[in-house]
């Protein structure tokens, strides 16, 4: 064989390899950003209109969250913070729209202890989703009918729904770190680990 021949071949198994290694790398990082975000990556590619554009996002989701200032709360606080809850859902009873509002607001509250941006529904999504990836789907029903609510569109059965929904995010937010996560994420400081 000819040194040209060899030098085609050599130049054909390189470029095998480095399209297999882009392949695999690629699909690395899809099963990294589907196990940490869970259904919200499923959700990221319909919005996006592919997988690429979602990556791109849920990656560019990453990069802000790692520019809060994210803190567990304190266990007196956590403890508070249970005692509210529960006085929310005791007032479900007589008022469940102004306890689903109350709730609504009790999650905010707690968001932005944590260090969370609390303004605008689909910032505090994207901020949450990278580490609650798995209850913003609880997160956007609740806030679907807590809007419904709003203007008296909603049963008391889709109310009772969205206690359920908020409590779901709720108890996320609450969670000690090891209760959570199982440990500590290294080099944080004294960033919440990631789930």
């Amino acid at each position: 064989m000819s040194t040209a021949i060899w030098v085609v071949i050599a130049i054909v198994i390189v470029a095998g390899l480095a399209a297999a290694m882009y392949l695999a790398w690629t699909g690395a990082r899809t099963r990294r950003l589907r196990e940490r975000f869970g259904p919200e990556y499923d959700r990221a590619v319909e919005r996006q209109g592919g997988r690429a554009a979602a990556e791109r996002e849920l990656r560019s989701r990453e990069e802000r969250h790692e520019e809060l200032d994210l803190h567990d709360l304190d266990p007196r606080r956590r403890e508070q913070y249970r005692e509210q809850w529960v006085g929310v859902q005791e007032r479900f009873v007589d008022a469940p729209e102004a306890a689903v509002e109350q709730a609504d607001g009790l999650v905010t509250v707690v968001m932005g202890e944590r260090g969370y941006p609390t303004h605008g529904f689909e910032d505090k999504v994207a901020h949450l989703s990278v580490e609650h990836g798995r209850t913003m789907d609880h997160y956007r029903r609740a806030r679907t009918i807590s809007d419904r609510a709003a203007s008296k569109q909603a049963s008391t059965e889709d109310l009772r729904q969205a206690m359920v929904h908020y409590r779901a995010l709720f108890d996320e937010l609450l969670a000690a770190p090891a209760a959570s996560t199982g440990g500590t994420a290294g080099g944080a400081g004294d960033r919440t680990p990631r789930s």
